[in-house]
């Protein structure tokens, strides 16, 4: 059931992102003041921006948004926009100088697609090939009607001209928004992550197990070699509350070993260094109280359900490799409350973004203090309700 349940929910995440996309994030800027074209004054660019915006798309995956140049710039600095399309000024006159030339090749108009590989390699990616897309799109029908108004006209134009204004307009793709050049391609916020969930997964399973041996309630085994401590009288409360002391100060311990080996040893780029060990803290240490309260509820197979919980389906819900926009309806609203999702956001806030609290910072603090709350009352309700009704661990003592 394990297995068949793992390869349902991980291929199930990334099996078809073009066909699952939904509403991705994508700006329209024009920034073109507009031209005398055959006469009148026009303005080419908002013309396209509109042609775009209001394009037919049956299946709603693209969430266009038309932004002057500072609010698309802010988009791409904060991660909520995954790329942009930009007509620059001067567009329109550029188009129009297009037919006046004969005698040489005239100059190409230019429409410029920004990414954002701070969002993630493949998100910025998509964003990208759409808008691409749809700058193709335009200059194809842009120059439909440049190539009419040519023939009635009556000018001689050369074949290369000719070929020209049937598709008039260049795309120049730049990035909107640097990272590091260590950074993954904008992949390394997601296994950072990765690696804080996966040891405090392991981290509260070995405590968990490892107090229960030294309290006596479970054989400790190295071996072939196989001992019982004699039991300790504690109520299930109180181990809870060791295990979870424990893991807290655990966390502070892999915390610091991870922004070594990851930071100070692999050179990978980061800044805020102070605030992001105490988000790294905060994150660990919130999955190891999460993963106690579990094993005190549910037992020995709380291991199976917790990591179900916070690796099976928090992996492909996170958003970081796969965009939520491009995942299936079922992980969308999983990421609402898994908790890969937000810490992803946080650390990309962090790494890629300048910590800003509108990129997901602001979001992954509150997550983090819901999580431990609701960790805390879980756990302690659950064994407090077992220590009333006498539900006791403890086991007569063998010779």
């Amino acid at each position: 059931m394990v297995a068949l349940l793992l390869s349902l929910i991980y291929v199930g995440g990334i099996v078809n992102p073009t066909g699952n996309l939904h509403r991705l994030p994508i700006a329209l800027v024009n920034a073109d003041h507009g031209a005398p074209v055959a006469g009148q004054q026009q303005n080419l660019g908002a013309q396209i921006v509109s042609g775009i915006s209001s394009a037919a798309d049956p299946g709603d995956q693209v969430s266009w948004r038309v932004l002057d140049q500072a609010s698309a710039r802010q988009g791409l600095a904060s991660g909520k926009l995954y790329g942009a399309l930009e007509v620059p000024n001067g567009f329109t006159a550029a188009i129009a100088a297009l037919g006046d030339s004969t005698a040489q090749a005239p100059t190409r108009p230019t429409i410029t697609v920004l990414t954002n590989p701070g969002v993630g390699s493949l998100a910025s990616s998509l964003a990208a090939s759409i808008a691409q897309r749809a700058a193709h799109q335009a200059s194809l029908h842009l120059g439909s009607s440049l190539t009419n108004r040519a023939r009635t006209g009556g000018g001689d134009l050369s074949g290369a001209a000719r070929l020209l204004l049937a598709d008039p307009v260049a795309v120049d793709v730049k990035v909107g928004h640097q990272i590091g050049a260590r950074s993954g391609l904008g992949l390394t916020s997601f296994y950072y992550v990765l690696l804080l969930v996966l040891i405090s997964f392991l981290a509260g399973n070995i405590i968990s197990n490892g107090v229960d041996v030294g309290l006596g309630y479970m054989y400790g085994e190295l071996g072939p070699w196989r001992t019982r401590r004699p039991t300790v009288p504690i109520s299930r409360t109180e181990t809870l509350a060791v295990k979870s002391v424990m893991s807290v100060v655990l966390a502070a311990l892999t915390t610091s070993l991870v922004m070594v080996a990851t930071i100070a040893i692999l050179r990978m780029d980061a800044s805020h260094l102070p605030l992001l060990w105490v988000f790294s803290f905060c994150a660990s240490a919130a999955v190891g109280l999460g993963v106690q309260a579990i094993n005190a509820a549910f037992g020995g197979i709380g291991q199976l359900i917790s990591m179900f919980a916070f690796v099976a389906l928090a992996l492909p819900s996170s958003g970081a490799t796969i965009p939520l926009q491009a995942l299936p309806p079922f992980y969308r609203v999983l990421s609402q409350f898994e908790p890969m999702r937000q810490l992803s956001d946080g650390t990309r806030a962090i790494l890629y973004f300048d910590a800003r609290a509108d990129a997901g910072l602001t979001r992954a603090w509150i997550m983090i203090a819901i999580g431990v709350v609701v960790a805390l009352v879980f756990g302690f309700a659950m064994t407090r309700y077992y220590d009333r009704k006498g539900l006791h661990r403890m086991t007569r003592e063998t010779p």
